[in-house]
């Protein structure tokens, strides 16, 4: 027996047991030979490429943090592949698909997660979080909070996210600890805020939040003006400015409320977006949160500026905000993707799974028209147009090989999940966060076989108890 049969025989052993293979290099493999650090055997593979193929029987091999290849399981792709892997996954009756883009959230706010709902997004904000936050949030408190939901978003196949909040800095250390992908936007806005207190503490600490995290291959640092209704045009102006100094992406709110709409006219005498267009703040690098209320000239400008928008079907539906045309805004060409929105108040959870599940719905019911926007829409917007949305489809959003290797396996072997007739359905209606099993960005596995390597669960659990108690007091 070669050598080659002899690693292929124990590879192929390793695998038939359902067990990661730790396949060392050792003298065994040859010098020519190419090692693949991980291989993903036997599994429904999703690849959400350009022509929505889907393997039932694949292989997704990676090297380094990159795909390097996405194809059928033959017997001429295990004997390529699987001799020289140091760590095989078994997926066999099991879904591969790309990870999962929350486009728009505020991680921390976990820690405030149903501090108050039931109300209009305007007192929501005015009355209970922007106190809230003045008397709790602090750089531990962002910590702490992050841990928290970065545990939460990888158990629910998130593998990239975009946030904007306070102390932005900490948050990123703590997504890059986590092994996370993030586009992390520090918030400006035209009060004292928890981290700082006038615009130019917010200059200074951004530039250096920018500066410190440039070229990062997991952090994107961001400027993150709040929104028109809380920033001056003057302070929108400073942050896109300092943004587009370091080549950094912009995150706002836009069009979220009605009121929002209305006293833009009255004020500005333009829509959100069209304000936003005549003060030269719109481009490639803007990821727009929300865009409820837009008309069909501003859906125009938004395509031919290529800005990003984020839908937030929870939040939408829990703040009462209205429905976002998706439907029309996805045919207008605007990049359209997907998020969870704040875990407190605006929508108490981080999971996608679920928001793709209520995307669609929404879509239906809105219109009145079941075919409004389907399964598979709704898991382009979670993925690769979620990738489009922050200008990232080259390097995430599907399994292609040169991509970066970013994914989630799904068990299907629950009662949820069989039969199976459509894949695609199956993952946007029928499966839960719960049935994701591994989550790998980057070629690192953070989560593995339903256990969290990279962050200690157990203790943000018990730290978020403390800081429930400690904000419920502060508001007596």
């Amino acid at each position: 027996m070669n050598k080659k049969t002899v690693m292929l025989v124990l590879a192929l052993f390793l695998w038939g047991t359902n067990l990661v293979a730790q396949v060392a290099k050792t003298s065994l493999i040859g010098a020519g030979d190419t090692v693949w650090d991980l291989v993903v055997a036997g599994g429904t593979v999703v690849t959400m490429d350009g022509t929505r193929r889907v393997i039932e029987n694949g292989i997704v091999v990676v090297k380094g943090d990159t795909i390097a290849a996405v194809e059928p399981m033959t017997p001429e792709a295990k004997d390529k592949y699987m001799y020289t892997a140091i760590q095989i996954i078994d997926a066999k009756g099991k879904l591969v698909i790309p990870g999962l883009i929350n486009g728009h959230t505020h991680i921390p706010m976990v820690l405030l997660r149903g501090l108050k709902d039931d109300v209009t997004l305007d007192d929501w904000l005015r009355r209970f979080i922007f106190p809230a936050e003045a008397k709790n949030v602090t750089e531990d408190f962002v910590r702490w909070g992050s841990r928290l939901a970065l545990a939460e978003m990888i158990r629910s196949g998130t593998t990239t996210y975009a946030d904007m909040y306070y102390f932005e800095d900490a948050e990123a250390e703590e997504a890059k600890a986590a092994g996370v992908r993030g586009f992390l936007g520090e918030t400006w806005i035209d009060f004292p805020a928890p981290d700082n207190k006038s615009e130019a503490e917010m200059a200074a600490y951004t530039e250096k939040f920018l500066k410190k995290w440039q070229g990062d291959p997991l952090i994107h640092a961001a400027v993150a003006p709040h929104s028109i209704y809380t920033c001056s045009e003057k302070t929108l102006h400073d942050a896109a400015s300092l943004a587009r100094k370091y080549h950094a992406p912009i995150l706002i709110h836009v069009s979220e409320m009605r009121k929002e709409y209305v006293d833009s006219i009255e004020k500005n005498g333009a829509t959100p977006v069209q304000y936003l267009e005549r003060i030269e703040l719109l481009g490639p690098d803007v990821l727009a949160a929300h865009c409820i209320w837009l008309d069909y000239t501003d859906m125009k400008i938004m395509a031919e500026r290529q800005v990003g928008c984020v839908h937030n079907p929870s939040s939408n539906m829990m703040l009462a905000s209205g429905v976002a045309p998706v439907v029309d805004e996805r045919a207008a060409g605007m990049r359209v993707g997907l998020g969870t929105d704040g875990p407190a108040g605006s929508n108490n959870d981080l999971d996608m799974m679920e928001e793709m599940d209520l995307a669609a719905k929404l879509q239906k019911s809105y219109r009145v028209d079941p075919r409004a926007l389907g399964a598979k829409g709704a898991l382009e917007m979670a993925t690769i147009e979620g990738a489009r949305a922050l200008h990232m489809e080259k390097e995430i959003g599907s399994l292609e090989t040169g991509k970066q290797a970013d994914f989630a396996i799904l068990n299907l072997n629950v009662p949820n999940a069989v039969p199976m007739f459509d894949v695609y359905s199956q993952i946007v209606y029928a499966l839960k966060a719960s049935e994701v099993e591994t989550v790998v960005v980057a070629g690192k596995t953070l989560l593995k076989n339903g256990k969290l390597l990279t962050v200690d669960e157990a203790a943000a659990i018990a730290k978020a108890k403390e800081y429930g108690k400690k904000v419920a007091a502060s508001l007596q």
